[in-house]
C-alpha cells in the first residue's frame, strides 16, 4: 500500500519540482540583474565623477589656472564615490589597479609636471576599466527582450557619454592652451566618430520615451553652444590658433554631460524597474506553484492517511507513548532525583510508570510494535538510572570542590596572616614592594577560593564586620582584582554599608571590576562611581569601562544569570560564564531589592551598575548629616539604568504574556 500510494506523489512532487525550479530560477535571474543595474548606477556615478575631475585637469595642465577652485570640488566627488563604493567588490581590483595612482597624478597636476596627454590618458584608462567591470557592459541574457534592450541602452549611453566627456577634457586642454598638439587632432576626430557610434545603436535600442529625453538633451542652448565650438576645434585640423574660452567650453559641455547623465539614470532606472517587475512576477508564480503543490500533496497524503489508518494506528499510540516518556514523564522524574536530598535518591521510585502499561494501548498491533513499546520501557528504566548517578556525582563533585575550598581558603588566611606579620617587621623599601605584591596574590587567590565557596551554595568563612565606609568597600574590591593600577575611583558620595553585607559587597564589585579590566585595553582605566539614588532610595555602585562591550543577546543571559530566572549548574556552565553565576548568587544572598544590571557606556564600553536597598544601608555616625543627592555626573549613569531596567521588565512581561 505504501508503494502504491508513494509511486504517484513522488512523481507529482517531480513534475511540481521541475515548474517550481523554473519559477526559482527566473526569481534569481530578476534579483540578480536588478543588483547588477544598482552596481552599474554606482559605478557610473564613479564614472561621471572621474569625467569631471579628468577635464577640469587637462584644463589646468593646458593653462588655465581658474580651473583650481572646481577641481578642487571635483576630487572631492571622486573620493565621496570611492568612498560609497569600498564595500563592492567588482570594483576593488580597479581601485587598487588605477585609482590607487590618483594621489600622484594629482600632485603632479597640482606642481605643473605632469604631462597633459599622458594624464588625460590615465584618467581615459581607469574610466575605460571601470566601464569594463560594469556589470551591465556584456551582452544582455535572459527571456526578456524589455529588459534586454534596457540593458543595452544603457551600456551604449554610457558609451556616449564617456565620448563626450572624453572629448569635453580634450578640448579644454586645448582651448586653453590655444590650439592642437601632436596627436590631439586625431584623437578628437576618433572620439567623435565614437560617439556617433554609440549614439546610433543607443537609438536602435531605447524606447521612444528615451530616444526624446537624449534629443532634448543634445537641443538645449547650452549643447548647441557646445556644437559650434566643437566646429571650431574642427576647422583648426592644421594647426591654427583657437581663440575659444576654455571656461564657457567646459561651462557648456558640462551641462550638456550632466544631462546625458540624467537619461542615464533614467534608463537604469527603468531597466531596475523592469527587473523589479519581473521579480514580483516570478514570487507571484513561485507562490503559486507551491500552494498548488503543497495543496495536491496534502490531499493526497489525507487519501493516504485514511485509507491506511488501520496499520498506522499502533504506530500512532507509540509514537504518543514515546513523546510522553520525552516530554513528561522522564523530564519529571529527573528533576526529582536531582532536587531530592543525598539519603532519599535511593528511596525514589526507578520509573514513573503509567498505571497502564504501553503494551496494553497497544491492542491489535503487531508483534513487532509491542517489542518496541518494551524497549521503550527499558529505555525510560535506563535514563532514570543515568539521571539518578548524574545527580550523585554532580553532588560529589560539588561538595568535593567545596571542601577543597575551604582548605585552601584556609591555608590562604594563614599566608595572608605571615606576610602580614613579614609586612611590618621588613624595613628594606624594595622587599617591602614585593611582600606587597605577595599579599595581593594572596588575596587574589582567597577571592577565587570564595567564588567556589558560592558556587557551591556555601557561605565564606568570613568573620561578621563592623559597618564599613562605601569608600573603604570599593577600595577593598579593588585590593582584590590583579590591575589595580588601572582602576580610577571617581567619586564615591558618603555611604555605611552594614557588616554583614559588606564581605559580599565588595565580593561582587571586585569581580565586575575584574570582569571590565578583561575586557578592555591595557591602557584605558576602569572607573568606580558611588551615589545615593533618592528617588529609588537606594545606593548605587557603577563600575564603567570602555572596552569591547557586550552585545544585546549577550546582557540578556547575563541578566537572566543575575536575577537567577536561570538556573544553571555551575558545573554545567561554560566557565567563561562562572563570573556571571557568582555574581548572580552573591546578589541573591544580600536579599531582596538588590539588582545587577549591565548597559552600554556612551562612547563604547560597559557598565555595570549594582544597587543596594536601604536595608543594607547602616545610619551615618552624624544623624544630622543627611545622603547628599547624586550629582549631575551620575546622572547619565543612572538614566541609562533605568532605561535597562525598564526593558528588561518590558521583556519579561511580554514573556509572560505569550
Amino acid at each position: 500500500m505504501a508503494v502504491v500510494i508513494a509511486v504517484p506523489i513522488c512523481l507529482l512532487l517531480a513534475v511540481a519540482g521541475l515548474a517550481v525550479g523554473g519559477r526559482a530560477k527566473a526569481l534569481g535571474d530578476a534579483r540578480t540583474t536588478r543588483a547588477e543595474v544598482g552596481l552599474s548606477l554606482r559605478v557610473q556615478a564613479l564614472v561621471h565623477q572621474l569625467q569631471r575631475e579628468r577635464g577640469l585637469t587637462n584644463g589646468l595642465l593646458g593653462g588655465e589656472k581658474d580651473f583650481r577652485p572646481q577641481l578642487a570640488a571635483a576630487r572631492t566627488g571622486v573620493d565621496t564615490a570611492l568612498h560609497q563604493m569600498r564595500h563592492d567588490s567588482a570594483v576593488a581590483g580597479v581601485v587598487r589597479q588605477y585609482l590607487g595612482r590618483l594621489a600622484g597624478i594629482r600632485s603632479a597636476a597640482d606642481r605643473g609636471t605632469a604631462g597633459r596627454a599622458a594624464t588625460l590618458a590615465f584618467y581615459t584608462t581607469a574610466v575605460d576599466a571601470l566601464n569594463a567591470v560594469d556589470p551591465v557592459a556584456g551582452e544582455a541574457t535572459g527571456a526578456d527582450r524589455q529588459l534586454g534592450d534596457g540593458l543595452a541602452a544603457l551600456r551604449e549611453l554610457a558609451a556616449a557619454k564617456e565620448s563626450v566627456a572624453l572629448e569635453r577634457g580634450l578640448l579644454n586642454g586645448v582651448f586653453a592652451e590655444g590650439a592642437f598638439r601632436g596627436r590631439e587632432y586625431l584623437t578628437f576626430t576618433e572620439v567623435r566618430a565614437t560617439r556617433v557610434a554609440a549614439l546610433a545603436r543607443f537609438r536602435q535600442v531605447a524606447t521612444a520615451s528615451q530616444r526624446a529625453a537624449l534629443e532634448n538633451a543634445f537641443r538645449t542652448t547650452d549643447a548647441q553652444r557646445a556644437i559650434a565650438y566643437e566646429n571650431r576645434a574642427d576647422d583648426a585640423a592644421g594647426g591654427s590658433v583657437l581663440h575659444v574660452d576654455a571656461d564657457t567650453w567646459w561651462d557648456v559641455m558640462t551641462v550638456l554631460v550632466d544631462d546625458l547623465y540624467g537619461v542615464q539614470q533614467s534608463v537604469g532606472d527603468g531597466a531596475r524597474e523592469r527587473a523589479d517587475r519581473l521579480s514580483h512576477d516570478a514570487e507571484t508564480g513561485l507562490v503559486a506553484y507551491l500552494v498548488a503543490g503543497t495543496l495536491v500533496a496534502a490531499l493526497l497524503a489525507g487519501v493516504a492517511a485514511f485509507a491506511s489508518r488501520s496499520l498506522t494506528r499502533p504506530l500512532g499510540a507509540l509514537a504518543a507513548a514515546a513523546h510522553d516518556v520525552a516530554r513528561n514523564r522522564l523530564p519529571q522524574a529527573v528533576a526529582r532525583i536531582q532536587q531530592a536530598p543525598p539519603d532519599e535518591v535511593e528511596l525514589l521510585p526507578v520509573a514513573n510508570a503509567p498505571d497502564t502499561p504501553v503494551a496494553q494501548l497497544l491492542l491489535g498491533g503487531a508483534a513487532e510494535i509491542t517489542e518496541v513499546a518494551a524497549s521503550l520501557h527499558q529505555v525510560e528504566n535506563t535514563a532514570l538510572h543515568l539521571a539518578a548517578q548524574q545527580a550523585g556525582l554532580r553532588r560529589t563533585t560539588t561538595e568535593s570542590l567545596a571542601n577543597l575550598s575551604l582548605r585552601n581558603q584556609n591555608l590562604v588566611r594563614r599566608q595572608l596572616a605571615l606576610i602580614t606579620r613579614l609586612e611590618r617587621q621588613e624595613l628594606d623599601p624594595d622587599a617591602l614592594a614585593e611582600l606587597f605584591e605577595l599579599d595581593h596574590l594572596a588575596t587574589r587567590m582567597r577571592r577565587n577560593a570564595e567564588n567556589l565557596l558560592v558556587l557551591a551554595g556555601q557561605n565564606p568563612p568570613r568573620p561578621t564586620m563592623a559597618p564599613a565606609d562605601g569608600l573603604d568597600v570599593v577600595q577593598a574590591a579593588v585590593a582584590e582584582v590583579e590591575q589595580y593600577q588601572r582602576v580610577l575611583i571617581a567619586a564615591v558620595e558618603p555611604v555605611r554599608v552594614r557588616g554583614h553585607a559588606v564581605a559580599d559587597v565588595a565580593h561582587l564589585l571586585a569581580e565586575l571590576i575584574e570582569n571590565g579590566l578583561t575586557f578592555s585595553p591595557p591602557t584605558e582605566p576602569v572607573e568606580a562611581h558611588g551615589w545615593y539614588d533618592t528617588e529609588d532610595d537606594t545606593y548605587c555602585f557603577a563600575v564603567v569601562d570602555h572596552g569591547v562591550g557586550m552585545s544585546e543577546t549577550d546582557k540578556e543571559r547575563a541578566h537572566a544569570r543575575f536575577s537567577g530566572s536561570r538556573e544553571e549548574a555551575f558545573l554545567a556552565a561554560p566557565t567563561r560564564f562562572l563570573g556571571h553565576l557568582v555574581v548572580g548568587r552573591l546578589a541573591h544572598r544580600l536579599g531582596a531589592g538588590t539588582q545587577v544590571h549591565l548597559f552600554d557606556t556612551p562612547g563604547g564600553g560597559l557598565s555595570a551598575l549594582l544597587a543596594l536597598p536601604a536595608r543594607l544601608l547602616a545610619p551615618a555616625d552624624d544623624p544630622s548629616v543627611s545622603p547628599p543627592p547624586a550629582r549631575p555626573a551620575a546622572s547619565s549613569l543612572l538614566k541609562g539604568f533605568r532605561a535597562g531596567v525598564a526593558r528588561a521588565e518590558a521583556r519579561t512581561a511580554q514573556g509572560a504574556s505569550s
